[in-house]
């Protein structure tokens, strides 16, 4: 088997077929680093699968908080997919331009966080599509109309700055950082201006795009999502946190053990926007030890 299979994943022939199908609900959840949203919009707007809505993870967020696309609480969560025409009964196909590494796996990880498990990521997202030569839309989206989305409340999969620095002693958790490795070891400066370079003591590293076969940035097959996993350090039978430079590709990693059977990862939301613009956290440098 070249690909894996998963509730947690669709084919682009599968989402051709299933393309008009009413229960259906289908967000572009496109985002560039850097650059951010912007980019991501306009190129929906150049192109994007026909019904598709944009999924602004910086919209739907908690923004009080200072940190771009901060995880939301279940009303803030249920009042944006609410408003983008989605409810309860939906069975939700995320995309973005990186086969879901950003940031349709981060829309995978919310609704899952907020008890919603009909939702799926397009594998090979909208760079296999386009490449197949399947139709597009161009131009802003209809407006849809806004519907009731009920988020279930309850404990977030996510880890705090307090809970990740007392887990440098505690090693309660394993922590996999989703980050190149030359950004990981310290050698490479930030795409984000203002942060420190390295990562949190006693983290191990596997870089998202590891996860993925590059020519159509579909996921890899079991096995090699496996010996991934297992050629970073990590024992998938114990508890781990992700974490990455915004909390979007962390979720890729966490999506990647979902895809071999380990259901209960958490994230860092902070990620490095937080740990690493704060001189008085911990830093390490060089490879994983």
């Amino acid at each position: 088997m070249s690909t894996v299979e998963s509730d947690a994943l669709v084919s682009t022939a599968w989402l051709a077929e299933h393309l008009d199908h009413p229960g259906l609900r289908i967000v572009d959840a496109s985002y560039f680093v850097p650059g951010g949203i912007a980019p991501a919009l306009a190129q929906f707007q150049e192109a994007h699968i026909p019904g598709a809505q944009f999924f602004d993870i910086n919209h739907v967020a908690d923004e009080t908080n200072p940190k771009d696309h901060a995880f939301p609480d279940e009303d803030r969560f249920a009042k944006r997919v609410g408003e983008l025409g989605i409810n309860n009964g939906h069975r939700i196909i995320a995309y973005d331009h990186q086969g879901g590494a950003c940031a349709a796996a981060r829309v995978w990880f919310l609704f899952r966080a907020f008890g919603h498990t009909q939702v799926s990521v397009l594998s090979g997202g909208r760079t296999a599509w386009m490449k197949e030569g399947r139709p597009v839309q161009s131009g802003p989206a209809p407006a849809p109309t806004p519907q009731v989305f009920r988020a279930v409340h309850g404990r977030p999969p996510l880890r705090r700055r307090d809970e990740m620095r007392a887990n440098i002693a505690a090693r309660d958790y394993q922590v996999l950082d989703a980050r190149a490795a030359a950004r990981f070891r310290g050698g490479a400066a930030e795409p984000r201006a203002g942060l420190r370079s390295g990562h949190i003591p006693g983290s191990r590293n596997l870089p998202f795009a590891e996860l993925f076969n590059t020519d159509t940035m579909t996921f890899k097959s079991p096995a090699e999502l496996r010996a991934a996993f297992d050629a970073a350090g990590i024992d998938l039978n114990a508890p781990l946190t992700t974490t990455c430079g915004s909390g979007v590709t962390a979720c890729t990693l966490a999506l990647g053990a979902y895809l071999i059977g380990k259901a209960d990862v958490d994230i860092y939301d902070g990620s490095w926007l937080e740990w690493g613009a704060d001189a008085d956290l911990p830093l390490a440098t060089g490879p994983a030890t």
